[in-house]
Parts: structure tokens; C-alpha cells; sequence
């Protein structure tokens, strides 16, 4: 495992308020309560989903270093902690950019952790935020004893990492420049889950175990056949012949070549208990599946857990000639870019209300269902084995460079620019759209962690785990 124990989460959306809070321009201190999701797995997840803010005129004392602030307040986010199962975070600012805690914040919280903890707020604890947003936060067991926590992180357009051990500046010079040895340093403190390993799924496990990714959690219910064979990377004859598990044979190959790599594998359905789980646990999720369900799960996991998602699809949409032949009509490859508390796949169109009822009907009806998944390459053709790795290695190569892109800048124009990005090999055209052509509404709620029921979906997962 990761040698990571703890992650802060902040949604960008509620970043920017607390920024805007601590921050108000008069370079005095200011003061906010964290209403945290507890998610608890191999490793605790705190993602903040609310800021009670800490009014100025409340604090009896606002300096350039130093603040006092009313109990009251804290009142107020233990009864709303205590109703909700939240934990508490209590950050202030440091206008002076101390990237840690001073003696005077030490102070502070052996008086304020103590009342959190008697009010059985656990976990609870303490945060600094520097002018540029930088946060470094610790928690306190209920004797008393602070423990740091290890990644503070923000999932907007930019990927935002604060590792205890870093500096305060966001800036190029505070992270490894992208493509390097210590780029694959960094990558090795975290966790991605790819849901969906097959044609496009193995390219990105692939590329990102070669990249230094510390951890991988894969998640298919598939077994090889030998029609995959020309598309799934380190598939061989044998694990055909074997019906092997897909997670199984890329987890192999992945283990041959990175033995320190944690890999965890996931042969399930995305759309059970086990796998939503499982994917709670990674700090970014890939989805490179070929339905709607499980797009939609995705989309609802990127939300409910504060995560960054990246999806991805390609198709080879065909036409008829005047004497019937079917030929290519174009090749094209769509890479959807989504953060919590932005436009979802939903809103941009990806998947409906209708494809998901359409679906579930061709489940039900298996043939019907059997030749979906046939023609998905090539609608109107009846493949096999569709010999399409080169177009799943350029839209798995331009997906895991979208996630690059994000945490370890080399673009010269704003991320924002590009939620989604489309390419169509055969007019040798790419495409972009930016975030803001899309209307996003939330619809579904942000940093609500594995509540019940999970991602508001009351039967998720009983009737096929039972199965």
C-alpha cells in the first residue's frame, strides 16, 4: 500500500470560498470551520463539504498574526457535525505565508481540540492556508496527540497537491516538471482506479504503471477470449484459453515490471458495493468503459467522492455505399474531462435517462445485448475482433496526457479550455471545448462520500452482489 494514511479533499468550488474567506484583503488573519465527509478504507479520506466562515467582526482579535474567535461558532459546527457524522477542521490563515503551524496555533488547539473531541467529533482538526491557497492540515486523536495529514489536494481544472513535507507555492518551481524521473517520484504517492480494462483500459494501466503510478485498482468483470487479443496489452494465448480475468492478467504483467506498484483488482461490475468502494479509495478515476450504466456510476462516484474523472470513448461510425458496401466513415475518439461540482457526463450529454433505460431493455434480452457488443467498434458491421489498438492507444495516450497536463503543468492556455477533447482521424481535425460551454447544475451531490445508499442509488449493488 501507498505510504499515505490520510487526504484532505477540497471540491474547487469550496476551496475557492474558503480562499476567498481567509483572504478578504486587509492581510489580517481570518478564521473558518470544516464540515468534512469522513470516508473510511485502507485510508482515511476527510472531503470538505461545507465552510461555516467565521464572521470579522465576531473575532475580538484579527492580526497579521494572530486571531481569537467566539465559541459559538464552534457550537454551531459540532450540532451540525454530531446530525451528519462529520468531522470538524478548524483553518485559519496565515497572511504572512508560514507553511506551518506556529507556537500560537499550537496553543489554540490544545484549547479548541479538546471540546471537539469531548463532543465526540472524531476525527477533528486544525488547518493553516497560505495566500495562494496552499493548505497543510493535522488531526487529533481524543488523548490529545496530532498526527499530519499526509496530501492535501483540490480537484478543479488544475489538479492541485499539497504534500505535508511541500512548500506553500502552486507555482512550476513547487512541483516536478512533467516527463521527469521526479514527475514518477510524485506518481508514486498516488492512487488511480481504471474501471473498464479492456481495448482502452489496459493502454491507460499501462502507461500509468510505466509512469510511476504508486497504486492501481482495476475493476472489470470480464474474462479474455481470444478476440481481445489484438487490443488488450500483455494479453496472451494462454490467458485466453484460461477465460483468465482481464484484471488478473494486466495485474500480472503489471507486477512483472513494477514491483512497487500496489495493484488491486476488482472482478465485479462497477455498479456493486465492492467496486464503488474499491474506488473511493484512489485519489483519480479513468473510466474507460463501453456503457452507459457504468458511465453513469462513474459520473455519480466522481461527485459523491470529491474525484477527478476522466472518460473516454471511440467509435468507427460507417455508411453504405450506393451498392451497399459499408465503408468507414470516420474515426473518432471523445476524452471528457469532469471535476466535482462541475458539469457531469450527464449534463454534457455523454449518457441520458433514456440510453440508460434502453440499456438495461438490451440486458434483459441477451441476443439483442450480445450484438451491442459486438458492433460496439463498428456500428452496422458485425466484427469479432474489430482491429482497433492504434485508435485505443491514441485516445488512451491523449487521456492519461489530460490528466498529466492537470497535475503537472506544461500547457501554455488554461485547462479550463479543455473539458472535452474530441479528434476524428479521418478529417485530421481535434477539437476542444472548454468548461464553460457546458451548463453545470449539479445534480448530484458533492463530497457525500459511501452514505447510504450508496451514491443515492437505494438498490445499488444488493441484487447482482447477491448474485
Amino acid at each position: 500500500m501507498i505510504a499515505r494514511s490520510t487526504t484532505l479533499v477540497f471540491p474547487k468550488g469550496v476551496h475557492r470560498k474558503v480562499v476567498d474567506h481567509l483572504f478578504p484583503g486587509d492581510g489580517l488573519e481570518a478564521a473558518a470551520l470544516l464540515l468534512c465527509t469522513v470516508v473510511r478504507g485502507r485510508r482515511l479520506k476527510l472531503l470538505v463539504q461545507d465552510v461555516l466562515a467565521v464572521p470579522y467582526a465576531e473575532c475580538s482579535v484579527r492580526t497579521t498574526d494572530a486571531i481569537t474567535w467566539p465559541g459559538r461558532r464552534v457550537e454551531e459546527a459540532i450540532a451540525r457535525a454530531e446530525a451528519s457524522g462529520q468531522a470538524i477542521i478548524a483553518i485559519h490563515s496565515h497572511p504572512g505565508s508560514l507553511f506551518a503551524s506556529s507556537t500560537a496555533d499550537d496553543e489554540s488547539d490544545r484549547v479548541l481540540m479538546p471540546a471537539l473531541t469531548h463532543a465526540d467529533i472524531e476525527p477533528c482538526g486544525s488547518a493553516i492556508m497560505t495566500p495562494d491557497g496552499a493548505v497543510r492540515a493535522r488531526l487529533y486523536s481524543d488523548a490529545g496527540r496530532s498526527m499530519p495529514v499526509d496530501l492535501v489536494t483540490v480537484a478543479g481544472d488544475d489538479l492541485l497537491y499539497w504534500w505535508n513535507s511541500g512548500s506553500s507555492s502552486r507555482g512550476p518551481a513547487s512541483c516536478p516538471m512533467a516527463f521527469t524521473t521526479a514527475m514518477a517520484d510524485w506518481l508514486g504517492r498516488m492512487s488511480a482506479c481504471i474501471i473498464g480494462v479492456s481495448g482502452t483500459g489496459s493502454v491507460v494501466a499501462e502507461q500509468l504503471a510505466r509512469l510511476g503510478i504508486g497504486e492501481l485498482i482495476l475493476i472489470d468483470f470480464d474474462r479474455m477470449e481470444g478476440r481481445n487479443l489484438n487490443r488488450i496489452v500483455n494479453a496472451t494465448a494462454a490467458d485466453a484459453a484460461a477465460a483468465r480475468l482481464k484484471v488478473e492478467v494486466l495485474a500480472s504483467a503489471i507486477r512483472l515490471y513494477r514491483t512497487d506498484c500496489d495493484v488491486h483488482t476488482v472482478a465485479r461490475s462497477v455498479a456493486t458495493r465492492e467496486a464503488v468502494c474499491a474506488a473511493s479509495e484512489a485519489d483519480l478515476l479513468f473510466s474507460c468503459v463501453d456503457s452507459l450504466e457504468a458511465r453513469h456510476i462513474a459520473d455519480r462516484v466522481g461527485a459523491f467522492m470529491a474525484m477527478p474523472l476522466l472518460d473516454v470513448g471511440v467509435s468507427i461510425p460507417t455508411r453504405r455505399t450506393p451498392s451497399g458496401e459499408p465503408v468507414i466513415a470516420e474515426v473518432c475518439g471523445r476524452i471528457d474531462y469532469v471535476f466535482p461540482g462541475g458539469s457531469t457526463l450527464l449534463e454534457r450529454g455523454v449518457y441520458d435517462g433514456k440510453g440508460l433505460e434502453a440499456e438495461y431493455l438490451a440486458r434483459v434480452a441477451p441476443e439483442a445485448h450480445r450484438r451491442r457488443l459486438v458492433e460496439g467498434y463498428l456500428p452496422g458491421v458485425r466484427e469479432q475482433a474489430p482491429d482497433v489498438i492504434a485508435v485505443n492507444m491514441r485516445a488512451a495516450s491523449t487521456m492519461v496526457l489530460e490528466f498529466l497536463a492537470r497535475a503537472f503543468p506544461f500547457r501554455q492556455f488554461p485547462n479550463a479550455e479543455r473539458a472535452r477533447t474530441l479528434f476524428m482521424l479521418g478529417d485530421g481535425e481535434e477539437e476542444y471545448v472548454s468548461e464553460s460551454a457546458f451548463a453545470g447544475t449539479n445534480p448530484f451531490e458533492v463530497a457525500a462520500g459511501l452514505r447510504e445508499p450508496l451514491l443515492d442509488l437505494p438498490d445499488l449493488g444488493v441484487r447482482r452482489d447477491a448474485a
